[in-house]
């Protein structure tokens, strides 16, 4: 995977079911501008609820127009799953399936700061980020802050809405 070709991720666990569709249609636009003016071939995501789930939906849905394209899966810990619904559960076992790679950005179970950690490496290996944010004060916020701090280039969908 090379950084300069590079998108990761980030936003909001909770998407507003009026809205997912505009957010979807966004990501899938963004993604493709990337691809298509860019160069870009790997995407990454934190395997989360929300808006990771919906961004990995949609790159494993452009795979299919652009079969050059990568998904990446950064999980912060081993049981990031384990508290979620069931029909949750399923959805991300799916996506799993149709990832190019599923990386551990730790090497243990959940503790306070294993997203953060992720979050970190997803910005450091890439060039661009798609996001979706729209509280200031969340993970989402901070991720993004980082990302600038290291020069990453931040498409902001939130931003519109």
């Amino acid at each position: 995977m090379d950084k300069e070709f590079t998108c990761f991720f980030t936003g909001h666990r909770i998407i507003g079911g009026n809205i997912s569709a505009y957010v979807k249609n966004r990501i899938e636009y963004e993604a493709q501008t990337l691809i298509n003016d860019k160069g870009v071939t790997d995407f990454i995501t934190g395997g989360a609820l929300g808006f990771d789930t919906i961004a990995a939906q949609t790159i494993i849905r452009l795979k299919e127009k652009y079969d050059y394209i990568k998904l990446h899966l950064y999980l912060p810990c081993y049981n990031q799953m384990q508290n979620w619904k069931e029909s949750d559960q399923y959805t991300g076992r799916i996506i799993m399936s149709y990832a190019d790679s599923k990386i551990y950005t730790t090497q243990t179970n959940y503790f306070n700061g294993c997203m953060q950690i992720r979050n970190r490496k997803m910005a450091n290996d890439s060039t661009y980020c798609i996001a979706y944010m729209k509280n200031s004060r969340s993970g989402t916020s901070y991720t993004i802050s980082y990302a600038k701090s290291i020069g990453c280039k931040i498409i902001n969908i939130g931003d519109e809405l």
